[in-house]
């Protein structure tokens, strides 16, 4: 299961935002990595660069490899409607992604495990790929044996409710009621350079 492994303050820090999660080291260090620090003298940066910059940070706030993404973006361009709008949409039906958002995972990468380490259902049936793509109407819950764990309740305890999710604290469950419109999804992604990216 291939995912992003390496340092992740120095990616939060490349894009001056906490992509994975809260992050101390970009509170204290509000700026690019680099050996000269803040001190260096950055030029003004290409389209082609701006461009790339926003598709990266999609990639990795997502946790998506340059394949898959590429994959994505073609589902997105192919379906009715703004192909941007289209592509946030799909990666926000992502099963690792809606196991975030329900609040059953503190974050994308802690979601993703627990998928694939099988304490997830979908459907009433165990789901261990990450990257499934759930429909309207899909309910993902927690497995039995699974809901006493100290990652899942720690979890659910900061959970943030979502318009597009339904949330069933009893059972530990989950509806995916719709896909979401673009002003609901919380995420600062320009995804109108992505697409000015693949359209070259």
């Amino acid at each position: 299961m291939a995912r992003y492994r390496g340092p992740k303050s120095k990616i939060a820090r490349k894009f001056k935002e906490p992509i994975f999660g809260p992050d101390k080291a970009l509170d204290k260090k509000n700026y690019p990595p680099g050996m000269h620090g803040n001190s260096r003298k950055r030029g003004k940066k290409s389209e082609y660069s701006i461009q790339l910059m926003e598709k990266q940070k999609a990639k990795y706030t997502y946790g998506l490899l340059e394949k898959q993404f590429a994959n994505l973006f073609e589902k997105a361009a192919k379906r009715h409607g703004i192909t941007g709008e289209n592509l946030l949409k799909l990666l926000e039906a992502r099963l690792d992604n809606t196991v975030f958002r329900l609040g059953i995972g503190k974050t994308r990468s802690a979601a993703r495990q627990l998928v694939g380490h099988k304490h997830i259902k979908v459907n009433g049936e165990v789901v261990n790929i990450p990257s499934y793509h759930l429909k309207p109407g899909d309910v993902v819950e927690v497995r039995e044996k699974s809901k006493s764990m100290e990652a899942i309740t720690n979890a659910l305890s900061r959970r943030k409710p979502f318009s597009w999710l339904d949330w069933n604290a009893g059972e530990s469950k989950g509806t995916f009621l719709t896909y979401p419109e673009r002003d609901e999804i919380p995420e600062k992604i320009k995804e109108q350079l992505i697409v000015e990216l693949y359209s070259k």
